[in-house]
């Protein structure tokens, strides 16, 4: 079953997203570079054609996590989500003998009052809570298009008082 979007929300334009994205049967795909790797250059690459800003992610060994943020007027979240997932299972298409992606994804709306830090937090912090690493610095899937990973962890290990 697909989860439902919200009725009335067009999904494009500046707006950000946290999507989480699970993989076929919540197989553990997700656990090397040879996996990995392509997966992220096909997300990065559709987000860039669909200006996307890829905030925060996360390739847990069943799911990925993903804090997108639409930068122009077209940015279309569906369309984005659709091709990037067609294009990176495609790209494992000679490597995995079944389906990368379930299908569906999962995505919750920012809005104005939300803060980004937290949901990068949470994205960040994710192997920690799944006990896969004793600090976000020795996991090796997870990262930003914006920012190189020591600034995404560094950022998000504290909270900036206001």
């Amino acid at each position: 079953m697909r989860p439902r979007r919200l009725d009335g929300f067009d999904y494009t334009g500046p707006q950000r997203y946290f999507l989480t994205l699970c993989t076929f049967e919540r197989r553990r795909h997700f656990v090397s570079r040879t996996i990995v790797s392509p997966v992220y250059q096909q997300f990065l690459r559709t987000a860039t054609q669909f200006e996307f800003a890829i905030l925060a992610y996360c390739f847990m060994p069943d799911h990925l996590h993903v804090l997108a943020e639409g930068t122009a007027e077209h940015s279309d979240l569906p369309a984005f989500t659709a091709l990037a997932k067609q294009r990176s299972a495609y790209a494992l298409r000679a490597v995995l003998t079944t389906r990368l992606w379930q299908k569906g994804y999962f995505e919750r709306v920012l809005r104005d009052d939300d803060d980004t830090f937290n949901v990068a937090r949470y994205v960040v912090q994710n192997p920690l809570r799944a006990n896969l690493v004793q600090s976000p610095g020795d996991y090796p899937f997870m990262g930003s298009s914006i920012l190189t990973r020591e600034q995404l962890i560094g950022s998000c290990m504290w909270k900036p008082r206001e």
